[in-house]
């Protein structure tokens, strides 16, 4: 359920460049990088490297990854709802 209350674009900002996410960033790419030397993915191709079983916080280093297409990655990320 959406709800109509407005975004909070600074808060967003903020919050994405908090050493925590940088750190979390900059794996991702790392990882997406890697997938691209090995040949599993291509630039533009609309697939995505999921972290398989990765921690909601903390690192992503060494989790398990597997490439899925753009909306079978966003159906199995878990609901971003706040605290009611």
């Amino acid at each position: 359920m959406v709800k109509d209350k407005k975004r909070n674009y600074a808060k967003e900002n903020k919050w994405e460049n908090t050493p925590e996410q940088v750190k979390r960033r900059v794996e991702r790419n790392r990882d997406r990088r890697a997938a691209i030397k090995a040949g599993r993915v291509k630039k533009g191709d609309g697939k995505e490297i999921d972290h398989i079983n990765a921690p909601r916080k903390g690192s992503l280093a060494g989790s398990k990854t597997q490439v899925l297409s753009r909306a079978a990655n966003r159906r199995k990320q878990p609901s971003r709802g706040g605290k009611s």
